[in-house]
């Protein structure tokens, strides 16, 4: 049991081998002095489907935890019953699955849910759980800003059920921050959906901060409709994310022509593992050289390089040298001389480039 005059705000037992016994001693000891706690971190241990402390929790994380669908039961039924407080619920690398995310959603459909972060990353998720968050957030659409659900199955249809909520006319999307859909297998038509809402002025995407669609199979054709929303004057994301979309130099020219279109808001930019090749940083190093350009990280990660790109960035960046503070050139083919033309950048005080990765 808690001491009464216990003021304790955050506990983390992250990968302590424990067990449900301790999850239902510690569930006894927040009932009998509930008032203070309010991050509970239990992640990475086989809890299975234990009972949930809740009480005043803020955030709650369980991920990795072997949970089942009973646990998700368990859970929205203890949030209804005390559903104001909770602000991040971390679920991810649980086999949840579709129905024990319609049993979650009962919670997120109360008038009195605050959530605000939602990570299901890795749950053994399909376009079935896509429609259930959407039928709930259409309910209560005001507060969600971080959804994660990266590691799914969600493919082209489950985006298209998704922005179903996302065009809900009462959906207040200015506040959704980020979007994780990575690794959901989605392509051209799943990217056609999402630069609809993009693009729509209705939506008030204002507030739309980061959007991860790495490792999917975008292609080039899907980044190209993608630059399409880049470029509408309602998008204002700062962090884009496209690792392992299968790009070409083709998607480095309609990144560059939408970015200067729209180049102000951009802060983060990950192309790695795509095979950009020199010509394609070449023509991305056309949108680094416009004076708008306010990006401050660039990841180029196993693209193909060779000293030819260290030379290109080495010019944009003597062109317009206070904003990139972060360059990742890691796993290509640089050759000293091309890491040298960047590293003298980077001991040069007149610029902004403060970390090299080679």
């Amino acid at each position: 049991m808690m001491h009464p005059n216990c003021r304790l705000e955050t506990l983390r037992l992250s990968r302590c081998s424990l067990s449900k016994i301790s999850c239902d001693s510690l569930a006894s000891a927040l009932r009998s002095n509930p008032s203070h706690l309010r991050v509970l971190d239990l992640s990475g241990n086989q809890l299975k489907d234990p009972g949930d402390p809740l009480c005043k929790l803020e955030t709650l994380s369980l991920s990795d935890c072997s949970l089942s669908e009973i646990s998700c039961d368990s859970l929205a039924s203890a949030l209804r019953s005390n559903p104001s407080h909770l602000r991040e619920l971390d679920l991810s690398g649980n086999k949840l699955k579709d129905p024990a995310v319609k049993l979650l959603c009962g919670f997120l459909q109360d008038p009195l849910c605050k959530l605000e972060t939602l990570r299901l990353k890795y749950c053994s998720l399909s376009a079935i759980s896509c429609d259930s968050l959407g039928s709930a957030l259409r309910s209560n659409p005001s507060h969600l800003r971080v959804l994660e659900l990266s590691g799914n199955q969600l493919q082209d249809s489950g985006v298209k059920l998704l922005c179903g909520f996302l065009h809900f006319p009462n959906c207040r999307l200015e506040t959704l921050r980020e979007l994780d859909l990575s690794e959901n297998q989605l392509k051209d038509p799943g990217v056609k959906l999402l630069c609809g809402f993009l693009q729509d002025p209705l939506c008030e995407l204002e507030t739309l901060r980061v959007l991860d669609l790495s490792n999917n199979t975008l292609q080039d054709s899907g980044v190209k409709r993608l630059c399409s929303g880049l470029e509408s004057p309602n998008c204002k994301l700062e962090t884009l994310r496209l690792r392992y979309c299968r790009l070409s130099e083709i998607s480095c020219d309609s990144l560059a022509s939408a970015l200067r279109s729209n180049p102000s808001h951009l802060r983060e930019l990950d192309l790695s593992h795509n095979q950009l090749q020199d010509p394609g940083v070449k023509l991305l190093c056309g949108f680094l050289h416009f004076p708008n350009c306010r990006l401050e990280t660039l990841r180029l990660r196993s693209c193909s390089l060779s000293e030819i790109s260290c030379d290109s960035l080495a010019s944009a960046l003597r062109s317009n040298p206070s904003h990139l503070r972060e360059l990742d050139l890691s796993q290509n083919q640089l050759q000293d001389s091309g890491v040298k033309l960047l590293s003298d950048l980077v001991e040069n005080p007149h610029y902004g480039l403060e970390t090299l990765r080679q």
